[in-house]
């Protein structure tokens, strides 16, 4: 009895982790966005997406081995712990907002998200205690090295995809047609009725942008950009082609950027890295500020 618990635990959490981890190791920028919003510090997001990718899948593989069942159980089972230990240590922080564990799945961050998480790891224990006890060390070793390959070569493809986006040209910036593959360009998407995008552009209009062309491209209620602009006091010029540019550039939430010259793009930055004095350091240190 005590071992068909344990499969059948194993393998509901197994498909919890195969999806989640795949998620991350398969978009590990996008992911990463969403780490970073929830108080991953900024520019490691991708990184720890990548990370916690490879050891869900890990976890999910241990798990849907009935001979390793006991070692998923307890991987799966200190995932579980710290994912709700970093939840609870910033729940005032992340209290109303979306989980974004899952594609697709929306979780708000709440009471019910421990509840849901300490099913998780019950699942996890009963499928580590019940379950057998491990021979051998080489299979899960191989797995986890073939993971590891795995989500490198994905991390890999994917920050040379965002490296060498093709800049769509040309563009329409303030009613005429703008090759923004030529000089120092920055793209600054905001929705006009986020706070967090107002800060950040009144931050930036403090700054010296000589030399470089700043252009705002608001993500929702154009008709809002002009006022935006004015209130904020942050001297760029608008461009309405959301979607042409967010094909090229794509990304989860606004306030988000993008560093270009001559046509590469140099670095992008995500809502975690608008808060003040970020991004300040990076966009000197890329020469498109004094």
């Amino acid at each position: 009895m005590k071992r068909t618990v344990a499969s059948i635990c194993a393998i509901l959490l197994g498909i919890i982790f195969l999806v989640s981890g795949g998620w991350k190791v398969l978009s590990p920028f996008q992911t990463g966005e969403l780490l970073e919003q929830a108080q991953v510090p900024a520019g490691y997001g991708p990184l720890g997406a990548a990370t916690l990718g490879t050891l869900e899948l890990l976890a999910a593989f241990l798990l849907f081995h009935p001979r390793l069942r006991r070692w998923g159980g307890w991987l799966g089972s200190a995932l579980m712990i710290f994912f709700i230990a970093w939840v609870g240590y910033y729940y005032p922080v992340l209290h109303g907002r979306e989980c974004s564990c899952f594609p697709i799945i929306k979780r708000t961050v709440g009471p019910g998200f421990f509840v849901s998480d300490a099913i998780f790891l019950l699942w996890g224990l009963a499928a580590a205690i019940w379950s057998p006890r491990p021979r051998s060390l080489r299979t899960p070793g191989m797995a986890f090295a073939a993971l590891l390959v795995f989500a490198g070569a994905s991390f890999g493809i994917h920050a040379n995809t965002r490296s060498h986006a093709q800049i769509p040209t040309p563009v329409v910036v303030d009613g005429k047609p703008e090759n923004l593959a030529e000089g120092k360009v920055f793209l600054f998407f905001y929705d006009p009725s986020c706070m967090h995008c107002d800060a950040a552009a009144k931050f930036m209009s403090k700054l010296d942008w000589t030399g470089t062309r700043l252009v705002a491209i608001p993500t929702i209620n154009p008709q809002w950009a002009a006022s935006f602009l004015h209130d904020t006091h942050l001297k760029a010029s608008t461009s309405l082609e959301l979607d042409k540019l967010k094909r090229a550039f794509p990304f989860v939430d606004p306030p988000f950027g993008v560093a270009l010259e001559d046509g590469r793009v140099k670095q992008t930055f995500g809502q975690a890295q608008f808060t003040p004095p970020a991004p300040e350091a990076q966009l000197k240190a890329l020469g498109l500020i004094h």
